[in-house]
């Protein structure tokens, strides 16, 4: 494939102005799906699931079935919905979106188009430095999601070159909220870090609302970004490209750069933006074509016949108003002045996108400063070596179960960098790893003092010189006795048991 040409970012940002759009799809964790009983699996409980197990009449689209709302989900739909500052629509009206792809048993997918139940918002985002940018919100409407295809005998796991492919139901009809900007005019060239601030946001709002996962490496939240641009001083929009289905922060941020860059050097040349869906790729760090982008005709919309308007009573919405949480600012300057951090060590773990990981390994009993040491640092290290998110190789109460070890001395930090290898491996709990590999802390002084004198066999001079005030000559011992306990002795407990020979 021949390379693409790239404009200098700093460049590309002197010629055009890069205006930016972005659809987030929730999923929500409600017990059943959108429009039957089948079990959703973007809930926990059903989460991995075998194939086509979560599945119903309706999910399938078989003749004579027939939707149900649930009402939990519009539940939600109307506290996202307050949460982003929108108005809620008094009647909402569910209608068919027409168009044929393999795992959409049906043909048409149930969501809603000129009647959503929520419309009109405006949120708060929070960039380095404190800067406070609001995003338009032009939307928030209920849909249900579209099967899964797996690509067999290919060998990009795409569905070019593969013999053939397997489709799973069990994602049909899992009740999202889609979240739809207005287009978001003056990002210039913070545009990468809004699109991740602002995924980021909706992340906080969603899992403080408590009503998604929002786990991005599940797919719990999946963001679409748009990005056009326009030359300086004109007023039409450019054509846009629509890269979908980016599944981390970190690669939104990367995505709405990358696309900067390809589209500036194409219209620098002379060339046109073909208005149409992009796949991100990860590992290179670049986007490909995707298929023409269709426009809201393309679907032929109309009416759900099946189903009533959606009409909430206005004491319900009132009641799921006053039950809002902090908005996401406002908690982030909380947690800050709870835990104590500096600007910087604060900024570092929302530069992560760690902060929800923060807050639940403190509530599990970490504390804070332990906590953020952990995910910004060996966990956040071992997730890039991987090319993933640290939340997706852990889980909070793991971390802080680690740090209650460490804690209690039964574990050093090089220890329990070796028993997080093991939570990450899947080899079990951190006390099981511990008792599996053996790897506790040796706190036996017997077995502390016969390696000491070993080692102060090897090297009798070392007692003379700390006698004569060199207690840095403790340190030569220090190391053989750690060498010889395979780190699993208490460096500080050894030092204080040289020092004790040497003042005998």
């Amino acid at each position: 494939m021949a390379k693409v040409a790239l404009m200098d970012y700093d460049k590309a940002l002197e010629i055009y102005e890069p205006v930016l759009g972005f659809e987030i799809h929730v999923e929500l964790n409600t017990g059943t799906k959108m429009f039957s009983a089948a079990g959703n699996p973007a809930n926990e409980a059903h989460h991995g699931a075998e194939p086509n197990t979560l599945v119903a009449p309706v999910d399938m689209g078989l003749p004579g079935s027939l939707p149900v709302v649930n009402e939990t989900a519009v539940r939600y739909a109307i506290s996202l919905g307050l949460a982003l500052g929108c108005q809620i629509a008094p009647s909402s009206r569910f209608a068919r979106k027409n168009y044929f792809y393999p795992d959409l048993g049906k043909n048409y997918q149930i969501s809603q188009y000129d009647e959503p139940i929520a419309f009109e918002g405006e949120v708060e985002i929070e960039l380095d430095g404190g800067d406070i940018v609001t995003i338009p919100i032009e939307r928030a409407h209920m849909e249900e999601d579209a099967g899964k295809l797996t690509h067999m005998g290919g060998a990009t796991g795409r569905i070019q070159g593969a013999e053939y492919s397997l489709v799973d139901y069990n994602r049909a009809g899992v009740p999202l909220v889609e979240i739809v900007t207005k287009p978001i005019f003056g990002a210039e060239k913070r545009a990468p870090e809004i699109a991740k601030a602002y995924i980021a946001t909706i992340r906080d709002i969603v899992r403080a609302l408590g009503i998604s996962e929002a786990r991005m490496e599940r797919g719990n939240l999946r963001c679409d970004a748009n990005v056009s641009l326009r030359p300086r001083g004109q007023e039409k929009l450019g054509t846009r490209t629509e890269t979908k289905n980016v599944n981390s922060m970190r690669s939104v941020e990367r995505a709405v750069r990358y696309e900067i860059q390809r589209q500036a050097a194409i219209l620098a040349a002379g060339g046109t933006i073909t208005q149409e869906t992009r796949h991100w790729h990860e590992d290179t760090g670049t986007t490909s074509p995707g298929r023409p982008k269709s426009d809201a005709d393309d679907y032929r919309y109309f009416p759900e016949p099946d189903l009533l308007p959606v009409v909430p009573a206005p004491e319900l919405i009132e009641q799921l108003r006053a039950a809002l949480p902090e908005a996401p600012a406002a908690h982030r300057r909380r947690l800050k002045t709870a835990w104590g951090f500096t600007d910087l060590e604060f900024q570092d773990v929302v530069n992560g996108g760690l902060l929800a990981e923060v807050e639940a390994t403190v509530a599990a009993g970490a504390a804070p400063a332990a906590a953020r040491k952990w995910w910004t640092g060996e966990l956040t290290r071992v997730a890039n070596a991987a090319g993933t998110e640290p939340a997706a190789l852990v889980e909070p109460a793991a971390v802080a179960e680690l740090q209650k070890l460490v804690d209690a001395g039964t574990l050093t930090d090089k220890l329990a960098r070796q028993v997080l290898e093991g939570m990450i491996a899947g080899e079990g709990t951190p006390q099981q790893i511990v008792d599996a590999r053996g790897l506790a802390v040796v706190s036996d002084d017997g077995a502390l003092i016969a390696a000491i004198d070993e080692a102060l066999a090897a090297q009798p001079d070392v007692l003379e010189k700390i006698r004569d005030g060199k207690v840095q000559a403790a340190g030569a011992v220090i190391g053989a006795v750690m060498k010889a306990m395979r780190g699993q002795a208490d460096a500080a407990r050894v030092r204080e048991l040289v020092l004790e020979r040497a003042s005998a």
